[in-house]
């Protein structure tokens, strides 16, 4: 029996939470404003996520955030400038290019450039390698001159006369 009213209880518990989110539906103009600078805003947690995709603690306290400095009357540039002022430019997805990013923006490229030349330096060190006589001409007169004794004897001894 305590066990029937205790759910009863919850039951009753979810559904007036439920019926005040529907009674306090929110604005859809305001919503688009809240995901349109959620979505250039990085979780600090995941990292990989904008806030307007990650459902960590703090990514939900920076959308209520955001939607209190909205309602407020701020503007997407007070809203975005106050997230950098307190978070640093790592918050925002697409960060401005400064002497202090400066290895974040030109890294993958410098990076893409030396795996490049180092590329080019191996495929050439090794045709240099593979064109260059492997025999010296006193060496292959040599050689030649063995194969010919080798011949001779070889025609020496299928002909005995």
């Amino acid at each position: 029996m305590v066990k029937l009213l205790r759910v009863l209880a919850t039951a009753f518990g979810l559904m007036l939470l439920s019926s005040s989110a529907f009674a306090d539906a929110p604005d859809p103009v305001l919503e688009a404003r809240v995901n349109k600078i959620a979505v250039r805003l990085r979780c600090l947690v995941c990292q990989n996520q904008s806030i307007a995709e990650s459902q960590a603690d703090l990514a939900n306290d920076l959308r209520r955030q955001v939607r209190e400095m909205l309602v407020a009357g701020k503007s997407e540039k007070d809203i975005l400038d106050f997230m950098v002022e307190r978070y640093g430019d790592f918050v925002l997805y697409d960060p401005p290019f400064q002497m202090t990013t400066l290895l974040l923006w030109g890294g993958p490229a410098a990076l893409m450039l030396i795996a490049l030349s180092g590329f080019a330096w191996t495929v050439r060190a090794r045709r240099r390698q593979a064109s260059a006589p492997m025999l010296s001409d006193a060496d292959k007169a040599h050689a030649r001159a063995l194969l010919d004794d080798a011949g001779d004897n070889r025609n020496n001894n299928e002909n005995p006369a």
